[in-house]
């Protein structure tokens, strides 16, 4: 079996995401409370095993956020193999970040995103949303 089969066969762990950036404040519309309160009752409501919850307080702008990076390390050793987080530009809003979600989508090291307020599944036509999500906040 390859290991898109075994990762999608074997029982979704998730790490839960909270991201709020800290340079502007004033454009941002949910807090990392708010993020962490809709995700719990979400996460509660969909029956999905949180791992751990990670919250970051930085630009995700540009590559390099430390918790995110050592995120990704844990999604490759297998830790978990879902994320969850409120939007898709909690994850990413850079084209490296956005690409590196979708490169472990791709090779079956994450099973599945879940996002309350975006529809994502691990297809091409997921992945192509995804991608547009990720492009608007690169251009903003």
């Amino acid at each position: 079996m390859n290991t898109m089969q075994n990762t999608i066969s074997s029982p979704q762990r998730f790490f839960l995401y909270a991201r709020k950036s800290t340079d502007v404040e004033d454009k941002q519309v949910r807090s990392i409370e708010d993020q962490i309160t809709e995700l719990r009752a979400f996460a509660r409501q969909e029956g999905l095993h949180i791992v751990e919850e990670l919250v970051e307080k930085q630009s995700a702008k540009i590559p390099g956020r430390p918790i995110f990076g050592e995120m990704i390390k844990r999604v490759e050793s297998g830790e978990a193999n879902g994320i969850l987080a409120w939007h898709p530009d909690r994850l990413a809003r850079n084209s490296v970040d956005g690409g590196r979600i979708i490169y472990l989508l791709d090779c079956g090291h994450l099973a599945i995103l879940k996002f309350p307020t975006f529809w994502a599944e691990n297809t091409s036509q997921g992945k192509f949303m995804l991608s547009i999500a990720f492009a608007k906040q690169i251009l903003c």
